[in-house]
């Protein structure tokens, strides 16, 4: 049914749930966003604005958590993975890649990243000629660890499933490990080493490194291995 009183020319802006006002009034400003409204009472009501494009948030209802989110379209999204990186090193001295708020790795060629607010939701940063078709996984022309590696990367990158991914990377590097090539095995220590400190189990990361660190690889697979996680100092002692 058509109104020619209505023009196609809307305006939809998510209203993000928050649970936490301090620590989204603090956060978002490290980002670089400029805060443009300010309300706690008589209800909750926060904004903020960065390039071209905002961010609301409501409270959340009571008893529920968060968990929410939105997407944005970019034209390049390694600048706005970048440029977000920097400012976490310079806000916090490291990138936030565990707990909430947190960014998602970024890897060479990659369409899109998340930045997981400090109420848990999702700002999903995805390129606007992202392929309609995305291959989930396990590619057909891949064997062995290589497959696994895949199928970890679509689960962490897409599917926001950390412990998933780790699990694909745990049980994968036991059953292909001896027959991968060194690269493959020390990117999966690293994704492992990164993915055990995503998860709040730095010990285990520790368990992860060491074994990244008895790996000879050339300068350049240890760039290599290092642009596979989004903070490649995480990777510094064993590296």
């Amino acid at each position: 049914m058509s109104d020619e009183r209505i023009e196609a020319n809307e305006t939809v802006v998510p209203l993000l749930a928050c649970t936490d006002i301090d620590a989204t009034l603090e956060f978002w400003p490290a980002m670089g966003f400029t805060v443009t409204y300010r309300q706690t009472k008589p209800y909750l009501y926060l904004a903020f604005e960065w390039s071209g494009f905002a961010l609301h948030y409501g409270r959340a209802a009571a008893g529920t958590e968060a968990g929410g989110g939105c997407l944005v379209m970019v034209d390049t999204v390694a600048a706005y993975h970048a440029a977000f990186t920097a400012a976490m090193r310079d806000r916090y001295g490291k990138v936030l890649a565990a707990g909430q708020p947190r960014i998602s790795r970024f890897r060479p060629g990659a369409s899109r990243f998340t930045i997981t607010d400090p109420s848990g939701n999702s700002i999903v940063f995805i390129q606007r000629d992202e392929p309609v078709s995305v291959e989930y996984g396990g590619a057909t022309h891949l064997t062995g660890l290589a497959r696994v590696l895949d199928n970890a990367r679509i689960l962490r990158d897409f599917k926001n499933d950390d412990l998933a991914a780790f699990r694909a990377l745990n049980s994968g590097l036991r059953r292909h490990g001896d027959s991968a090539t060194t690269l493959e095995r020390a990117t999966a220590l690293a994704a492992l080493v990164e993915l055990s400190t995503a998860l709040g189990e730095p010990g285990k990361a520790g368990e992860w490194g060491e074994r990244l660190a008895g790996i000879t690889l050339t300068g350049d697979e240890r760039r290599q291995v290092r642009d596979t996680v989004a903070d490649p100092a995480l990777l510094d002692p064993w590296l």
